[in-house]
């Protein structure tokens, strides 16, 4: 007992110092804004902070704009957004280094451009804690692969950003660093697991954010936060020196992506991104240089839509959002298709939740052995403990109540390697399937609904089913991104008092309080495009936003 209690408290102590540090880096964000105002007061802090991503760097690139002037422009609202939300964990000191030096000599994309960075990815000096006490204190020995390119590319990485404990949900709450806030509703999630992101970005404290996604983790924070993002095929950016939430699973595809408030600066982005130091610094990386041709075409699109994926029923607003982009684009000359998806009950259970713990959970409860909060996977974890005969049959008993909660926990049994080839070979099926789906109705992208508005916080601990919409295209590695097109109106909340879900079970009546409250609050569609064609995606994502 007394070893536990000086264990513990040594916990304690980490994260008392985490916070602590985290304290010093927003005093110190005060203190450079404070003093370059006061030597500054002619600039127009306002201006410069209402400027688009590509403006912003055409003016730094033709000297126009001191990149000074940007970057503490930045820092001052950064830290207002962190002083609403909680959204910062760690100020890069070295970013002030890195703007006295000016860069690479050949200015690049991003030259001058201020740039966050969610917690998971690696930036020399600091750590990637995943809101884990265990990784405090262990900082990464070298920038990650896209931490390097955006350097070369002359951008300024300045800050980390909060994300939930392991990063397998999509709110964004730690024991470390605690609560983030939706930056447009206080009540609300920003989402997760890039929710620092999310909200640092929808608040307008950065013009470009970097995120990862394994099952909706870039998409829920735009979505909720008002702001776009992409999250591309797996491997089209290095993931090289960012850390998973599930290492070593292949079921369900990972990948990492930009957060910004319009699809131009997304595009902008990625033709940074997307040069010969990614290639070189990873060469597993696929030499595919952003294709302008693709992205600027204007020919009129054959476009798949869904208004549902009859797993998870959508909010009236979600509907009406998909309903309406429809229209327009329709409207606009393109041709839209209706596109019916199958079995989502199937792949979520057979594919998501067995790929993500095809082990039977146990990866999960070594990374949380020994930490003070078990955070939003308690479920999870206590289901990881249970023998596979007593899954069984708790699946077996569940099943005439509960149907979605006895699948979960079938899903949940440790599998054999045999087992486990025969889940990635019926996976690799099931997405030659849904190409060959879309190859017949000879599609070029397609619309559908992307869970919204906001949920209430402390709501997505309890709703992990309503991963659907976004878990889909992880586990088949299309590209997919969000844009936000309506907000939530009062006629939609009234039609949410008839909301039943499509299992009426314990989980649809609880997401229908979760919606609620959210009148005003922005809602969004994905755009989605087949693998390695994040250009065209952006091309719709672009004529979305403009219609």
């Amino acid at each position: 007992l007394l070893l536990r209690w000086r264990r513990r408290r040594g916990l304690w102590r980490k994260v008392r110092e985490a916070q602590q540090r985290q304290e010093r880096s927003l005093v110190k964000m005060d203190m450079v804004a404070r003093s370059f105002r006061e030597q500054h007061p002619s600039v127009n802090m306002v201006s410069i902070l209402s400027l688009s991503l590509p403006e912003l760097s055409k003016k730094l690139q033709d000297g126009s704009l001191p990149p000074e002037h940007v970057f503490y422009a930045y820092v001052g609202k950064a830290l207002q957004i962190a002083t609403e939300t909680n959204c910062i964990t760690e100020y890069l000191e070295e970013s002030e280094t890195q703007l006295r030096k000016g860069g690479p000599v050949k200015r690049g994309l991003l030259y001058g451009v201020p740039v966050s960075i969610k917690d998971s990815i690696d930036c020399q000096g600091y750590d990637s804690t995943l809101g884990f006490i265990k990784n405090l204190n262990k900082p990464a020995a070298e920038d990650s692969v896209v931490v390097q390119v955006l350097k070369r590319q002359g951008a300024i990485p300045f800050v980390k950003t909060n994300v939930p404990q392991s990063l397998i949900s999509y709110d964004c709450k730690n024991l470390i660093f605690g609560q983030t806030c939706n930056p447009l509703l206080y009540t609300r999630t920003p989402g997760g697991s890039s929710g620092g992101e999310g909200a640092l970005v929808g608040g307008g404290g950065s013009i470009l954010g970097f995120g990862t996604d394994v099952g909706g983790s870039l998409r829920f924070p735009a979505a909720f936060c008002g702001i776009c993002a992409l999250k591309p095929t797996g491997n089209r950016l290095s993931k090289k020196g960012v850390i998973s939430g599930v290492v070593g699973q292949k079921a369900v595809v990972a990948a990492l992506g930009p957060m910004a408030k319009d699809v131009e600066s997304l595009a902008l982005c990625m033709r940074a991104l997307l040069c010969e130091d990614m290639f070189s610094l990873d060469s597993t990386v696929p030499p595919l240089p952003f294709n302008e041709e693709v992205y600027s075409g204007t020919q009129p699109l054959r476009i798949g839509y869904y208004e549902t994926d009859f797993f998870t029923m959508p909010s009236p607003a979600m509907r009406r959002a998909v309903r309406e982009t429809k229209q327009l684009l329709e409207e606009a000359g393109h041709t839209m298709v209706p596109f019916e998806l199958l079995n989502v009950d199937y792949m979520l259970y057979n594919f998501c939740v067995r790929g993500m713990f095809a082990d039977g959970g146990i990866s999960s409860l070594k990374k949380f052995k020994g930490e003070l909060e078990k955070g939003s996977l308690g479920l999870f974890l206590w289901m990881a403990k249970l023998p596979n005969w007593l899954k069984t049959v708790l699946s077996w008993i569940a099943k005439p109540f509960v149907p979605r909660f006895s699948c979960i926990v079938r899903s949940m049994r440790a599998n054999t390697v045999d087992e486990v080839w025969s889940l990635h070979n019926e996976i690799q099926e099931f997405c030659y399937q849904f190409t060959a789906q879309w190859k017949k109705l000879n599609l070029d992208a397609m619309i559908c609904p992307m869970l919204g508005p906001a949920l209430t916080i402390g709501y997505p601990k309890k709703l992990s089913v309503a991963v659907s919409y976004t878990m889909l295209y992880n586990v088949l590695d299309f590209p997919a991104g969000v844009v936000p097109v309506t907000l939530s109106t009062d006629q939609d909340e009234e039609e949410l008092k008839g909301y039943q879900g499509y299992f009426r079970d314990w989980w649809d009546q609880t997401l229908a309080k979760a919606f609620r409250h959210g009148e005003g609050m922005p809602v969004a569609v994905q755009c989605v495009a087949l693998p390695w064609q994040e250009e065209l995606c952006l091309r719709l994502m672009k004529e979305v936003e403009t219609l």
